[in-house]
């Protein structure tokens, strides 16, 4: 299994001023695109169709935040058929409510992480005997005192006695489509918490295995 993990929203603090107006985001979503590694092709031929469809020029990487609602509407449309007929293409994401979140907590955004990775994952990741992650390194901090990847792997064979032999890879999203679909998953569930916009969600939404954090 192949797990490409991305986010959307940031983990600043500064709640007492409008978001992209000095403020931060209300809310941290990390989103996993899980595929076998022989069906990898398949969501990665969703988002070269969506290059193709509205000409976007491949030299730069588009990104969920710039893309307008028709092409959001493609995006999810075609990845809910996907899903459909691949059921075992699967769908994780976490979203945390930042406001909730303790003050001695938000002193270390990395553990922040890993903990949301680690709950929405675990137990997925458990059922298959070898795991590739792949995260985009410019956003998920795979450094946290001990790695996300040792983290991952303590918890696998000692809480979960599994037997996943786990591999991460971390890919700079620009030459990964897989990590591109996850900006794309990620924002479809941010847009529906940050923004209370519901349309790109509710076509996705009975697809996505979604956990809430801090609510």
């Amino acid at each position: 299994m192949i797990i490409y993990l991305d986010e959307s929203g940031d983990l600043g603090w500064k709640l007492d001023a409008p978001y992209r107006n000095g403020g931060s985001s209300r809310y941290l979503t990390i989103a996993a695109l899980c595929v076998p590694s022989e069906k990898k092709h398949l969501p990665e031929r969703i988002i070269k169709s969506l290059y193709r469809h509205n000409k976007w020029p491949t030299s730069k990487e588009k990104k969920w935040s710039d893309m307008s609602t028709s092409q959001r509407s493609r995006f999810v449309h075609e990845t809910e058929k996907l899903c459909s007929t691949h059921t075992d293409i699967s769908l994780i994401a976490i979203v945390v409510k930042k406001s909730n979140v303790q003050s001695h907590i938000r002193k270390d955004a990395n553990k922040l992480y890993n903990y949301m990775i680690k709950l929405a994952l675990i137990d997925f990741m458990a059922q298959f005997h070898h795991v590739t992650l792949i995260p985009d390194p410019r956003s998920i901090k795979v450094q946290s005192g001990n790695s996300l990847h040792d983290y991952l792997q303590t918890e696998l064979w000692f809480n979960k006695n599994a037997i996943t032999s786990l591999k991460t890879k971390p890919v700079d999203s620009h030459a990964c489509l897989g990590l591109q679909f996850s900006d794309m998953l990620a924002g479809t569930v941010q847009t529906r918490f940050e923004d209370n916009k519901m349309e790109a969600y509710q076509v996705l939404g009975n697809k996505i295995k979604l956990t809430t954090l801090f609510f």
